[in-house]
């Protein structure tokens, strides 16, 4: 296997490049998509989004995608103003617009400004769709990345919408991430509330014990897209597949351990705060399964 690298450029702001953007409908110059400082979505997180992949010019898992967006809004209480048929013409269309052949798709969807307050039920719901050029995730991906633990924990069922892609959840992620690049680690591990292993900030997790895969029950965490894949990608191999409740001293009998997600792909661990891990024949047979997988006619 071969890694393409990705050269080092300068920041190039989100909301200053070349295209168009879906949105509400139509396809607007990329500069022009804007939202008002007082719509709901950015003062309460009334928002849901999505991330995938294009591969050789075709989306990976698009109506899967399209459904969790859908459903992901009825966790927060509306509705999107359109089909998940419609909505994938409309990712299809903007990709078809953006010419990219192997990229990302943000789906969004967002209360409007038409109230401000925690109450918003008469708020329009706006739709967005962007597209773009976009590497790996982490530079080091096929080496093994390193991971320390959050103090973050992902919360209770009982206590957020834990299976929508909501904006809101991804605060303590977003706070993990930077904790771990200021203490020259790549991402962190997240546990959940009761103390068990749940995920990293934006990718699920698997162990490698013993010849068998071990990956946490998602109870309050995504059970996502790609880590559907790989499960079934593993069990198509042969590959015993156990999914459970882990708790942390369980890594220490761990051989391999690798994260799953839309950006992530299929990345090796290779240390968890000073317990190393191999990039071993588990992980290497499930990149190269999962890579083929994205690009399958």
């Amino acid at each position: 296997m071969t890694e393409k690298s990705v050269p080092a450029s300068p920041l190039v702001p989100y909301d200053d490049r070349e295209g168009v953007i879906w949105y509400d409908g139509a396809l607007v110059p990329w500069r022009e998509a804007k939202i008002h400082v007082l719509s709901h979505g950015l003062h309460y997180a009334s928002c849901v989004f999505e991330g995938l992949r294009i591969y050789d010019g075709r989306p990976f898992k698009l109506t899967e995608h399209s459904e969790r967006l859908a459903q992901s809004a009825r966790y927060l209480g509306f509705e999107l103003p359109l089909s998940v048929e419609a909505l994938d013409r409309a990712v299809l269309e903007t990709v078809k617009a953006q010419g990219i052949t192997d990229g990302y798709i943000r789906p969004l969807a967002w209360r409007g400004s038409e109230m401000m307050g925690v109450a918003a039920q008469k708020t329009r719901i706006h739709v967005a769709i962007a597209v773009w050029e976009w590497g790996h995730y982490f530079k080091d991906r096929l080496r093994g990345i390193r991971l320390k633990v959050s103090e973050w924990r992902r919360p209770a069922p009982d206590t957020a919408p834990v299976k929508s892609k909501a904006a809101g959840l991804y605060m303590i992620c977003t706070l993990s991430k930077h904790k771990a690049e200021q203490a020259g680690f790549d991402d962190e591990l997240m546990l959940d509330w009761r103390g068990r292993v749940a995920e990293a900030t934006g990718a699920n997790i698997f162990l490698a014990i013993d010849g068998r895969l071990h990956t946490p029950a998602p109870d309050c965490f995504l059970d996502g897209i790609t880590r559907r894949t790989v499960i079934a990608l593993a069990r198509g191999q042969g590959i015993e597949l156990i999914e459970r409740a882990i708790m942390p001293h369980e890594l220490e009998r761990a051989d391999e351990v690798f994260l799953t997600g839309t950006a992530a792909e299929v990345t090796p661990v290779r240390e968890i705060e000073g317990r190393h891990f191999q990039v071993g024949p588990l992980t290497r047979a499930l990149i190269e399964a999962y890579d083929k997988e994205v690009r399958k006619a």
